[in-house]
């Protein structure tokens, strides 16, 4: 069981400001975290492949293929400035360097 020393002790650490109330509050609540966590404990799950997610889920990708624009002209319209078939944009770089 956690107490509020130790709920201290470590928003100390933390550098967190807390009230005796918010202390109080945190110990409470972490004591209930840690009685649950300490019923899981008590399971047995030899048996239990290891996982990432409780369910299987996979990520749907599509191959990247290079495609023009069907409307470019309108994107090109659209900027502050074009040069020809680009976008015109400040110079960025210091023509020193």
């Amino acid at each position: 069981m956690i107490d509020q020393e130790q709920v201290h002790k470590v928003a100390n650490l933390a550098r967190l400001e807390l009230t005796p109330e918010e202390e109080e509050q945190f110990t409470t609540q972490l004591g209930n975290i840690l009685d649950y966590i300490q019923q899981l404990d008590e399971l047995d799950v030899s048996n239990v492949p290891p996982t990432t997610r409780a369910i299987d889920v996979s990520n749907i990708t599509r191959k990247d293929e290079l495609q023009p624009y069907p409307n470019r002209e309108s994107i090109l319209n659209s900027a502050p400035e074009q040069e020809r078939e680009f976008f015109k944009v400040p110079k960025i770089l210091n023509s020193n360097e």
